[in-house]
């Protein structure tokens, strides 16, 4: 019998509902993560159903994450071995993009295409506005105002078009000469990702779906591996996220979708409720299983009660709206009463008067940590409608003033930090032309608030470099910016590789030698500076800067013209969208400081304590008048919630969602004025007691401590070993603190015979090895080095291309036609460990039965086995990691390891490692010893090999320690 724990009835029905379509409606707090890790354990344990067989869709990555840890452990826990990386789990963006990369050549994609964030992809309409501006009667369709603004509107509509499965022919057939313009610049804007073969967040899931239903082979393929799909936060899904879903299931319909309609907040993303409500009317009367989830185990029951009322209270004459069918009937119900004396729900307020509100503020949590109540700042979090607001940023300048950390990481604040500013402004004086051209006035296009910005940065450098302690960095910044103003050829450098120089100096250096336990706000300085070096980085990538150059271009000094594009363009435009500071998806609540979260980001967290603003808020219409015009017309369902009531139903979800958040305390708090609380919350406001009425006991509290987040970091040889062991310093910079490394010329060489291998493998694969001709591998090759080109912005000689075309044909006339060994190729593996994941990528696997052969492809020629004998253990200790990976993951024996040297020209290519359990086995023990190394934040020792340090960009860092 399958052991349920101490799952509730309906908990256990969910768990055990394992075929057909089933509906969970999974309240606040009722478990939801449980039964669903829970019901994956079922299926594998009592259904027999195999980890691979298995698709869940999440939220987010994070969400991901901690369903995979968790499905471990609990497998682990019960005693049963199974290979769960092989399961589909993560966010529909990364499955779709894993069927992309399983089936590319049958897409649009070539090779090394590069994913559009949501600002990479503005910036790049951005810099084809002409390309849009020159479409007839597009100013109909587009906002008043510059470039940017427009570039953002093209994006919008675009990406909602798309998730809508709107073709650009429909559009542009319209009469409405606003449609067919928006028709042509959606035509236009798909034109641009090809040429670029480049792909947004939106088409991911187009190219998925075309894949699927162009390609009946594929399809079949995709239905016979995936048999039971379950889907989470499905009120969040949009309509191409449906079509999907029902597109993997077939005739099985082996579907369950868990939700709650009363959380569904991303309307802005195209996601829409009516998925969770109509989801039992895709299937046949009585088919569909829906199994509501009601018992909360979060919130003391005054909680419950209170955010029940909010969403029982608004079906009336009041406020003018009904739910009636756009929400199920439910009502959530504590799982057990509170016997506190004291309400935990009320209310603290200012009276018209800002600064007596942050009093009180500040003196609630004092009392609070004062009671012993509160152990960590973590457990109270406020919850707001953006923490952009100044109102709300300047509560965050007043707890900190007062020794209270804020941990706000979405609250714009990344170029108001003191590093930041100093990092800029050293930058900007080493460029003294283009300091001058500000004193000037030059710059007339800038806006008040970005000179004001800039000016205050450099004011910010100069007060740090008068100090006399600073006179080295200040001679050294003079000296730069001579040789930039004299600059006639090209330096060996360009901006991010300045940034790196300036580490050799105080504060900077101090800031990176921050050791990575301390807290957030402490490591936060090195994470902004990491930040900074990956603006920078994206910057220098996209206008193709590889050096300063004086060189001439439209009578202006390149160097000069790329320093104003980096300030007066990229920066800020980045300064007017805002940037987001790092969040650790491991702890979404870090300790020593008091959360600001918008109410949003605060979906799927819950706090002991939680106190909700922005009650000055009110319902607002949200729509588009021409999206609403082209949804009537060409989405492929009519609309679902009536247009007048929207405003209404996200309205209430949104502040469902605040109120539900919290574990023991729920506080509403505001400036009280004549418009805060705001009319639709003034009623519960005013029957709340307030935390100053005397009757209201903190000590009678007992606050949760915030729940751990479960989450396992995932490992590689070549990523995190490697880089380890040839410097633990190099690691805590490059992949704990994510600053980029300055981009060298990339190994395009290598890549390109690699890559044209792996074509003349998987045509092997779908068993076409007449196709494997001269030509066609020439033709392959030819893809490849132009998509690579692309992405790398670099070059191969011609001699060097023809020598990288030459190891490819050789490797394939060495095979002379015989291809049926070969299993898998280019195979992503990984492996679940008690502590953490490992994976690795190789690039052969062949052989016969149950025993494989290993091939890793090096496009060299062969080494010398005495002098190259440390880069050759390295290679084999890699080898024996590939070996434990795929004997773990796939029970094969692995009978020999080898190196295949394509640049060999008469000799024997290979080097073969026989396999050793043993010596694997020792291999793997390093392996866990030095991952536990990085798992304590050991990062002290430094690279010993020169060879190293020359080529490290920390070496001017570690030069001036």
């Amino acid at each position: 019998m399958f052991d349920f724990g101490n799952a509730n009835e309906g908990q256990r029905k969910a768990i055990a509902a394992a075929e057909g379509p089933v509906l969970i409606t999974a309240g606040p707090g009722t478990g939801k993560t449980y039964t669903l890790v829970q019901r994956a354990i079922y299926l594998i344990e009592e259904c027999g159903v195999k980890p691979e067989n298995i698709f869940i869709a999440t939220f987010t990555e994070k969400a991901a994450k901690e369903l995979i840890t968790r499905i471990t452990n609990e497998l682990s826990n019960r005693g049963i071995v199974a290979n769960i990386n092989e399961m589909y789990i993560g966010t529909f963006h990364s499955l779709c993009l894993r069927i992309l990369k399983e089936h590319l050549e049958f897409t649009r994609l070539r090779r090394n295409y590069r994913l559009l964030d949501a600002f990479d992809q503005q910036y790049m309409v951005f810099q084809n506005i002409h390309r849009f501006r020159n479409i007839p009667e597009v100013e109909v369709a587009l906002p008043n105002g510059g470039a940017w603004k427009q570039s953002g509107a093209i994006c919008n509509y675009v990406n909602n078009l798309s998730e809508e499965l709107v073709t650009p022919e429909e559009l542009m057939a319209d009469a409405d000469l606003s449609i067919a313009a928006l028709g042509r610049m959606l035509k236009e804007y798909r034109n641009v990702l090809t040429e670029g073969n480049l792909m947004d967040f939106s088409s991911i899931q187009i190219e998925t779906y075309h894949l699927l239903c162009d390609h009946s082979d594929i399809l079949e393929k995709m239905r016979s591996k995936v048999t039971h799909i379950m889907v989470d936060e499905y009120q969040d899904t949009n309509f191409i996220q449906e079509q999907l879903v029902f597109l993997l299931a077939g005739d099985r319909k082996n579907i369950c979708v868990v939700g709650d309609d009363d959380q569904g907040l991303y309307r802005f993303r195209g996601a829409t409720i009516r998925n969770i409500l109509e989801f039992p009317q895709k299937f046949a009367d009585g088919e569909c299983r829906i199994i509501p989830l009601v018992i909360n185990y979060r919130s003391n029951s005054d909680i419950v009660d209170f955010y029940n009322k909010w969403m029982a209270t608004t079906d009336g004459a009041k406020f003018k709206f009904r739910w009636e069918n756009y929400r199920f009937d439910k009502k959530i119900e504590p799982h057990e009463q509170t016997t506190l004396h004291s309400p935990a729900v009320v209310k603290l307020a200012g009276i018209d008067d800002t600064d007596e509100w942050h009093e009180k503020i500040l003196r609630f949590i004092n009392d609070l940590k004062a009671s012993g109540k509160l152990k960590d700042y973590n457990q109270i979090a406020f919850l707001f409608n953006s923490v952009k607001h100044p109102r709300v940023t300047a509560l965050a300048h007043f707890l900190e003033k007062n020794h209270i950390n804020v941990y706000s990481p979405r609250s714009d604040m990344f170029f108001q930090r003191d590093e930041i500013r100093l990092a800029i402004g050293c930058l900007m004086l080493m460029f003294p032309r283009y300091v001058q051209g500000l004193e000037n006035g030059d710059y007339t296009f800038l806006q008040p608030e970005h000179l004001t910005y800039y000016r205050n940065c450099i004011m910010t450098a100069n007060e740090y470099l008068t100090k006399p302690k600073n006179i080295e960095l200040l001679k050294w910044i003079r000296r730069r910016g001579k040789d930039h103003v004299a600059l006639i050829d090209t330096t060996d450098y360009a901006y991010c590789g300045l940034m790196y120089q300036l580490f050799e100096f105080q504060p900077f250096a101090g800031i990176l030698d921050t050791e990575m336990d301390v807290g957030i706000v402490d490591i936060r300085p090195a994470r902004n500076l990491a930040k900074l070096t990956q603006i920078v980085g994206k910057f220098e990538y996209l206008h193709r800067v590889d050096v300063l150059d004086a060189g001439k271009y439209r009578g202006k000094r390149r160097i000069d013209q790329n320093t104003e594009m980096l300030f007066n363009l990229y920066f800020r435009l980045l300064y007017d969208g805002g940037i987001t500071e790092y969040e650790d998806d491991s702890e979404y609540a870090p300790s020593g400081c008091v959360s600001f979260l918008t109410i949003h980001q605060s979906k799927g967290m819950e706090f002991p304590v939680v106190l909700v603003d922005s009650l000055a808020n009110v319902p607002r219409k949200n729509t588009n008048d021409l999206m609403m015009q082209i949804e009537d017309c060409y989405f492929k369902r009519p609309a679902f919630e009536p247009y007048e009531v929207t405003k209404y139903f996200d309205f209430w979800r949104l502040y469902y969602t605040a109120f539900s958040r919290a574990q023991d305390l729920l506080i509403l708090t505001c400036c009280e004025d004549k418009r805060t609380p705001s009319n639709y919350f003034k009623d519960i406001y005013e029957e709340l007691q307030s935390v100053d009425n005397p009757e209201f006991d903190l000590r009678e509290f007992d606050l949760k401590l915030i729940k751990a987040v479960n989450i396992k970091n995932t490992y590689s040889f070549t990523s995190h070993i490697t880089v380890y062991e040839t410097c633990a310093l190099q690691y805590k910079f490059y992949r704990e603190l994510e600053f980029m490394p300055v981009r060298a010329n990339a190994m395009l060489f290598g890549t390109l015979v690699h890559e044209t291998i792996e074509d003349v493998h998987r045509a092997a694969l779908r068993h076409e090895e007449q196709t494997i001709t001269e030509e066609n591998v020439s033709r392959w090759f030819d893809s490849n080095y132009v998509s690579l080109t692309k992405v790398e912005h670099t070059y191969l000689a011609g001699p060097q291309r023809e020598a990288a075309l030459k190891q490819v044909l050789r490797y394939v006339e060495r095979q002379h036609g015989d291809w049926s060994q070969i299993q898998q190729a280019e195979v992503d593996v990984s492996l679940v460990k008690s502590d953490y994941i490992i994976e690795g990528k190789i690039d052969l696997i062949r052989g016969e039965g149950d025993t494989v052969e290993i091939v890793d492809f090096k496009s060299q020629r062969k080494p010398d086995m005495v002098k190259d004998r440390e880069q050759l253990e390295r290679y084999r200790r890699q080898l024996h990691i590939y070996a434990h990976l795929v004997e773990e993951r796939t029970g094969q024996k692995v009978s020999k390891m080898h190196l295949y040297y394509t640049g060999e020209d008469d000799g024997v290519p290979t080097i073969t490692y026989p396999y050793t359990k043993s010596a694997v086995e020792g291999t793997m023990t390093v392996f866990d010893d030095t991952v536990y190394k990085i798992m304590k934040k050991d990062f002290h020792r430094c690279a010993k090999d020169p060879k190293v340090c020359n080529a490290c960009d920390f070496r001017f860092y570690c030069r001036g320690k």
